[in-house]
């Protein structure tokens, strides 16, 4: 006699199996992987999201108290004004059916899809990188620019700039991620010729570092940063254990942003995981080591900012290279990151949190060792595939950049008045003070 507690258990496991609407039996092994690949994906797409946090604490550490409420305003409202940018355009530009491999021309409907729709869960991974990539502008650009300009230009970085290029490097990324597969009108021209970037080296890193470089040049130095000599004078932090919570915030997002990026809860988030612990472990010794031998003591700003540099250059090659080479790729950027920033103050120019030395160097320096340290072995045409996409993601974002910054500078104001710098941005800004209990004017 059969029991009805095991005809019931028979029952509900067929109905599991079989799609209503086709009539198909479904491997149950395949649906929980798919489950499992969109929980890991939505996971991803939060720790991403929370790297906002981490660059908010990091460039408000990194800066004076005068300035605090202008800096947690910039950063938090340029994700407000990226997210619906970036769901009405700018994922359709780079992610839809691809035209000559320029642009997307699809998905303007997103906002319109059914609410299990998968297309929800890439947005909401993808969404947090649109806005890490905006707020790599804001430290560099820090204490001198005008809040309206700086909001502006976010929204249309989220238009103009990153799903561009997003999309020549990535163009197929949405159709990967719903059908396992790319079809070539759906890719972008670099991603076509087999350019690599795995989580982002120039996609975000190298974008959001010629975008600040191009606002650095057009707003120009802090204040008093260099003397009628032009030797650079230090405008120290005013909290560096806030600036020190935030990188390791980074850090902890940046698992989100490397293993994340493999949109399958696989075991080769394993390895990517690792190598996104040990670059920035060697970066973060290198670049301490090598200021150490310059000026005579352990900087704590290089330090962080040599194990960013490390994470940065690990990102787009996080999937194609051993562990040491790992290590060897976090130590180069470290080095790299010492002798740019040093650089940079030679040629008189203002990076308030040293953006343009941890993303766009190294930015450029990752994509290069994606083959470089591959460890299938180095071929010469895709090295200079890599080196074309290397060169063409910071020309074109600084290209456009200029151009948005020099409008916003014509049109709504870039750089805020001496008085207003020397005074504070909070005060004349937002008509606040994150320390009322402490005057913070002029420091």
């Amino acid at each position: 006699m059969k029991s009805p507690l095991l005809s019931l258990c028979v029952l509900a496991l067929l109905a599991m199996v079989v799609r209503a609407d086709a009539k198909t039996i479904v491997d149950p092994v395949a649906l929980v992987q798919l489950n499992a690949n969109y929980v890991w994906t939505m996971v991803g797409g939060v720790l991403v999201f929370f790297m906002k946090a981490g660059f908010a604490l990091l460039e408000l550490g990194c800066t004076r108290s005068k300035n605090s409420i202008n800096i947690i305003m910039k950063n938090f409202l340029d994700f407000c004004g990226v997210g619906p940018v970036y769901l009405f355009l700018g994922f359709p530009l780079m992610f839809g059916q691809s035209f000559h491999g320029w642009f997307g021309v699809s998905e303007f409907d997103l906002y319109g899809k059914g609410p299990a729709a998968p297309e929800w869960i890439y947005w909401m991974f993808q969404v947090g990188f649109a806005g890490v990539t905006a707020t790599i502008v804001s430290g560099a650009i820090a204490e001198r620019t005008r809040f309206l300009a700086y909001v502006i230009f976010s929204a249309l970085f989220a238009l103009m700039i990153y799903p561009i290029f997003g999309h020549w490097a990535w163009g197929g990324g949405l159709e990967s991620f719903l059908k396992g597969t790319v079809a070539e009108n759906h890719m972008g021209w670099l991603q076509r010729l087999g350019y690599r970037d795995f989580a982002g080296g120039s996609v975000v890193h190298e974008v959001g570092g010629a975008c600040a470089l191009a606002g650095i040049l057009c707003v120009g130095p802090r204040l008093g940063r260099f003397d009628s000599a032009g030797r650079p004078v230090l405008i120290p932090g005013h909290n560096l254990p806030l600036a020190a919570l935030g990188t390791f915030i980074l850090w902890v997002g940046w698992y989100g942003f490397n293993a994340g990026s493999t949109v399958i809860a696989g075991a080769e988030i394993g390895r990517i995981a690792v190598n996104t612990t040990l670059a920035p472990c060697i970066g973060a010794l290198t670049a301490m080591f090598s200021m150490w031998r310059i000026q005579g003591r352990a900087d704590i700003g290089i330090t962080m900012n040599g194990s960013l540099a490390g994470l940065v250059a690990i990102t787009p090659a996080c999937a194609y290279v051993t562990v040491p080479s790992a290590m060897i790729i976090g130590g180069i950027a470290g080095l790299l990151t010492t002798y740019s920033t040093q650089l940079l103050e030679k040629w008189r120019i203002d990076d308030a949190v040293g953006a343009v030395p941890v993303h766009l160097v190294n930015g450029f320096f990752g994509i290069l060792a994606t083959e470089l340290f591959d460890e299938t072995g180095l071929e010469l045409k895709a090295f200079l595939v890599q080196l074309l996409g290397a060169v063409v993601a910071p020309v074109f974002a600084f290209t456009v950049a200029y151009g948005l910054f020099k409008l916003l500078s014509a049109t709504v104001g870039l750089r805020a008045g001496d008085i207003e710098q020397d005074e504070g941005l909070d005060f004349h800004e937002h008509a606040a003070s994150a320390y009322p209990e402490f005057p913070t004017a002029g420091r």
